[in-house]
């Protein structure tokens, strides 16, 4: 009788091992990219009196014209009837995005809402090297492709009626409430202009008891979100972090893309600069690269975050 030979244990591990990368690949690009979901969240933001108000916070969608169950989405979240609308950046993800962005948005027509951009709004997506993010923020290496970002912020402000806050302040009333915002364009890429904040909120002129401030920025990178509580941001809007979009479940985000500490990478938590504390929401964002169309442990998001009073 000849003897069974059995398998030696390092290639039983090594199966193993690899069954489960071919099971995580699976989830993580077949499915978990399409599970779309709403995080709802309270914060104490408003200026004392104040009714709730609720936002819908949407970053990072990197439409492309065929994400068609996206866009479908992104629609469907007009039914949850916010009072104001935060777009944090990276709208588009291909040349011909804006087709996508316009089928998913118009259904927010009417609606208020600021923006600000990402790099993905000014310069087309590239393949990257995804190991390279564990070496620090990415950088460019190549010719950008250049957006049509003129034409996307047309549709935003003439078309959605939104307010552009790239490097600037404005005021607007919102459910009855006179709220102050201002904002920066991507940090990420230098684009910040910190310096032009000061003049441009003194420009709205006084700031009455009872009237909030909202600080927006599509890279939430720690010298941003330090300046805008120093300027009296009363909570902050962030995205471009994707939530780190292959996480370890348990641990969270193995990358941020940004000096954010990993455990701020997605969600509701707060900053303190100063002396002061205050609200800070970053996005994980409902879309990704289309050349790295994954998610792991990181479901794609909006979120609707109701503000409310201080009792301050």
């Amino acid at each position: 009788m000849t003897p069974r030979r059995t398998a030696h244990p390092a290639l039983i591990a090594l199966g193993a091992v690899g069954a489960a990368g071919a099971a995580a690949a699976v989830w993580g690009i077949g499915i978990e990219r399409y599970l779309f979901t709403v995080r709802e969240s309270t914060a104490s933001a408003l200026a004392p009196g104040s009714a709730p108000l609720r936002v819908l916070h949407i970053s990072d969608a990197h439409m492309a014209p065929w994400q068609h169950r996206k866009q479908d989405w992104l629609a469907s979240l007009a039914q949850l009837e916010p009072d104001l609308i935060v777009n944090t950046g990276d709208n588009l993800g291909h040349r011909d995005g804006l087709d996508g962005i316009r089928r998913a948005f118009e259904p927010f027509a009417g609606i208020p809402g600021v923006f600000v951009h990402g790099s993905n709004d000014v310069n087309g997506p590239s393949p990257r090297n995804p190991l390279r993010y564990f070496a620090g923020p990415s950088q460019r290496h190549h010719e950008p492709t250049f957006l049509d970002t003129d034409a996307m912020d047309a549709f935003f402000t003439d078309d959605l009626g939104w307010t552009d806050l790239n490097n600037t302040a404005v005021r607007l009333t919102v459910a009855d409430d006179r709220i102050d915002f201002f904002g920066v364009s991507d940090a990420h890429r230098q684009w910040d202009r910190l310096e032009d904040l000061p003049a441009a909120i003194a420009d709205l002129g006084p700031r009455e008891d009872g009237t909030s401030m909202l600080g927006v920025t599509h890279a939430p990178y720690q010298r941003v979100m330090n300046r805008f509580v120093e300027l009296g941001a009363d909570a902050i809007f962030g995205g471009h972090t994707h939530g780190g979009q292959v996480c370890l479940p348990g641990f969270g985000a193995l990358v941020a893309n940004c000096d954010i500490p990993l455990k701020q990478a997605k969600g509701l938590s707060t900053w303190t600069q100063g002396g002061r504390t205050v609200p800070l929401n970053v996005s994980a964002g409902c879309g990704h690269s289309i050349y790295a169309p994954v998610r792991f442990a990181c479901r794609p998001e909006a979120t609707l975050l109701t503000l409310t009073a201080r009792r301050d």
